[in-house]
């Protein structure tokens, strides 16, 4: 088992290695650069077997320095020409000094006295920050995650203003984090996330725009309280909804009682309107039941100025 998990922790290893997961390029970005240096290998030796056949036409024969001449020729073709992918931008220094910012695709500089000192990724990124045990203005410590979408716009900014925007960023976000928190109540940040995500995004805006930098959108994923107050809140909203249960239904008690205020005012005055309705939720309890309900005759005594003769034939019978 030992020796299994040693492999497997040397796998992950060479997996980040090989996706480009050190500080120079963001981690989860697998893009290959493959071409290009297919292209200035295959470069360096065009030059150079262009160079050397010139060098033997021009002798009629192979000289030692021929080979010296067509590979500092090659050498320095291979340094002047330079190919940048579309979603880079690369900034060129020229003898220390920002001179321009070049991409995408084929541009060229000075050997020796242009660098490219840095290839700026200007596509949208995702960075997870969190805030561990954060205490609220009611001195709750609070566990809250988030994420946060942001990208280059200006690599010259990004390069000659900040050694590391990727990582600046990130802690400036993670502190605008943690100052939202400490502004708001436990409750407040566990219903208010839309403006504490729009209150960070604001101020990272502010901060990141120095360095060339856009934030997109900050979203925050998880919220954790601590196991007690958790109790503590559980109980409390469940008081809360039995409290709006009961007063739902008093209301429909009140509801029903002017209901049947109504009725019986228009019952009082109506013996017979009263009476039949007796008979019909009589009826109806049959129906539902399904049983046999034996009237007395002297019950259908009260129906004789309502009922037909045969109706008060069949109750009497």
């Amino acid at each position: 088992m030992r020796k299994a998990r040693q492999l497997e922790v040397a796998e992950t290893q060479m997996d980040s290695w090989f996706a480009g997961s050190d500080k120079g390029q963001p981690q989860g970005e697998h893009t290959s650069s493959v071409g290009i240096a297919l292209f200035t290998i295959a470069l360096f030796v065009v030059v150079y077997a262009l160079v050397f056949a010139l060098g033997w036409l021009c002798f009629g024969s192979i000289e030692p320095v021929m080979f010296f001449v067509s590979f500092l020729l090659a050498l320095l073709a291979s340094m002047g020409v330079h190919i940048a992918q579309q979603w880079e931008r690369v900034v060129v220094l020229r003898l220390g000094r920002f001179n321009r910012v070049s991409g995408p695709g084929l541009f060229w500089t000075i050997p020796f006295i242009e660098q490219n000192s840095a290839r700026i990724d200007c596509r949208i990124r995702a960075t997870t920050f969190d805030a561990k045990e954060t205490l609220t203005s009611d001195l709750v410590p609070l566990d809250v995650n988030a994420v946060m979408l942001w990208m280059v716009y200006d690599a010259k900014a990004a390069c000659t203003e900040c050694s590391d925007f990727s990582r600046t960023v990130e802690l400036a976000a993670q502190v605008a984090l943690r100052d939202a928190i400490g502004r708001l109540s436990a409750a407040e940040v566990a219903i208010r996330r839309e403006q504490l995500d729009a209150e960070i995004q604001a101020t990272l805006e502010d901060e990141a725009s120095r360095w060339g930098l856009s934030v997109m959108s900050v979203k925050v994923r998880d919220i954790l309280l601590p196991q007690e107050l958790q109790d503590v809140m559980s109980v409390e909203a469940q008081a809360e909804q039995q409290r709006k249960a009961r007063l739902i239904l008093m209301e429909a008690e009140q509801d029903i009682a002017a209901m049947l205020e109504e009725v019986s005012d228009a019952y009082d005055t109506e013996d017979a309107a009263l009476r039949l309705r007796t008979m019909h939720l009589l009826y109806e309890s049959v129906k539902e039941t399904g049983g046999t309900v034996v009237v007395p005759s002297s019950f259908s005594e009260g129906f004789g100025d309502v009922l037909p003769d045969a109706v008060k034939q069949g109750i009497g019978r």
